[in-house]
């Protein structure tokens, strides 16, 4: 009888550890290139804290562009742009290097193996699809 609980429990037990593992599907693709795009405005006051509490009106903002990196992601059926989430400390991905990659909700999780294979999460700006074989031959024959 103790024996039986004893498998029923383990039994049990493994079932739930399994259950809580979900699939984790890979896609690869081609990190084609990378552009600075422009991302937001850094605006700094030339206001002292004494302006600030007088109310001089002498300030004067200095206001610069931000450029964030937006890289291109192919693979054989789309064509990803996205962006590090991480502004503060971005990593430079190596263009030409094959990646793989998977989406979690809201986020795309990609490892470049030849940088070091750390999942890093980037937002998805667009995707498009690209044109597959059987079509563009099609195409081309039609005209």
């Amino acid at each position: 009888m103790k024996t039986i609980f004893q498998i029923g429990l383990l039994l049990m037990v493994a079932s739930l550890a399994f259950a809580k593992d979900e699939p984790v599907f890979h896609q690869t693709g081609t990190i084609t290139n990378m552009d600075a795009v422009p991302c937001g405005v850094d605006e700094n006051s030339g206001k002292s804290f004494a302006g600030e509490i007088l109310g001089t009106d002498g300030a004067h903002k200095k206001s610069r562009e931000m450029l964030c990196q937006e890289y291109v992601l192919k693979t054989d059926t789309v064509m990803y742009r996205i962006r590090p989430r991480d502004d503060k400390h971005p990593v430079l991905l190596p263009v030409g290097e094959r990646a793989s990659f998977r989406i979690k909700k809201d986020k795309l999780l990609l490892a470049v193996a030849e940088l070091d294979g750390k999942e890093r999460e980037y937002s998805v700006t667009s995707m498009q699809m690209l044109p597959s074989e059987s079509r563009s031959t099609a195409e081309r024959a039609a005209k």
